[in-house]
């Protein structure tokens, strides 16, 4: 397996955010300042610069393609034609910044949250629904795969919106800061990765909860594989690989990925078995946990990657950087 470069570019300050349009023929770049980029995935040509948020953004995510939303510490959501290269609404959601943002599986509509304020948004940027406010600023959220509810996480639990008839579908109480919020692919489980520092896992429809513990460090990045069996998560020097098959991975021994500094970065393909992982020292490297011997391919990075990125069809992986240098790297056997 190799790791080539296939185009890089220079961001005018931390790559907050990246993100592919659904046909994977652009790649959305976010810098912390503010600016949203587009490069055309073929050879990394820009094809727009969009002004973005002026305080700056914090996240972006694509509806089918040109729609691109944007979240920004200006406490907006802007909504943009990524082909005309134009801003064609905004929804604002009062002085908090959005910190969170994802597109509904299947649709246009947009979750949005902006301190304890969750909303659902059309693209034309009114706001379809706006849910009671959490006990605590929202700092994880995620569509269930089928679209059907939002998860919505802060410090003492995890609550789920039907996104259809806007009711609460269930609440897990727990006791300390979440990180992270992820779906395994089948719907099966939800997983937060938590800061005391732990794993936690539900499975909603059967109200089963596992925990993992001992973790060097807060877990802060998730990642299920495409079959919903491996999850990955960060925490410590190691990438962490739990088996989630049968009743899922409580009482089992991860497979240990190891780095020589903490991961802060981690993302399965979509549609294969590959892992990225990132370490604070720029190594970035792949891995196929299945395998006996799982190391598959290594390169270095200039800094410590902010983000992984895999294109929609597997082939290329962008990794956003502290400096603002991106690179996408094409994956070959």
């Amino acid at each position: 397996m190799q790791l080539t470069k296939h185009w890089a570019a220079t961001l005018d300050d931390y790559a907050i955010d990246l993100a592919w349009s659904p046909d994977g023929t652009q790649l959305a770049a976010a810098s912390a300042a503010g600016p949203v980029s587009l490069f055309a995935a073929a050879d990394g040509a820009q094809r727009h610069d969009l002004p973005g948020h002026t305080s700056g953004t914090n996240c972006l995510a694509w509806a089918a393609a040109p729609l691109l939303a944007s979240g920004g510490q200006d406490g907006a959501v802007k909504f943009w034609d990524a082909a005309a290269d134009q801003h064609t609404a905004t929804a604002t959601l009062g002085s908090a910044w959005i910190e969170h943002l994802a597109c509904r599986p299947g649709g246009n509509t947009f979750a949005a949250s902006a301190g304890r304020k969750l909303c659902l948004l059309h693209p034309d940027g009114s706001v379809l629904h706006t849910f009671k406010d959490a006990a605590k600023t929202i700092t994880a959220l995620a569509f269930e795969p089928q679209g059907g509810c939002v998860a919505a996480a802060h410090f003492g639990g995890v609550q789920l919106w039907d996104a259809d008839d806007f009711l609460l579908q269930k609440e897990f109480p727990y006791a300390n800061g979440i990180h992270a919020l992820i779906w395994s692919p089948d719907g099966k489980w939800l997983v937060s990765g938590n800061q005391d520092p732990s794993v936690h896992l539900w499975i909603p429809e059967k109200d089963i909860e596992l925990h993992m513990s001992g973790y060097e460090g807060k877990v802060k990045h998730l990642t299920f594989d495409h079959t919903s069996r491996w999850l990955a998560t960060s925490g410590g020097r190691d990438c962490c690989v739990w088996d989630c098959t049968g009743d899922g991975p409580e009482g089992r021994e991860p497979a240990m990925l190891p780095h020589a500094v903490p991961v802060c970065a981690v993302a399965f393909q979509h549609g294969h078995g590959l892992l990225a992982t990132a370490s604070a020292d720029g190594v970035v490297q792949l891995w196929s946990p299945e395998r006996q011997q799982p190391l598959r391919a290594t390169v270095r990075m200039p800094a410590a990657a902010t983000k992984l990125a895999w294109s929609p069809d597997d082939t290329l992986l962008a990794i956003g950087s502290e400096t603002g240098a991106f690179y996408v790297l094409r994956c070959t056997p």
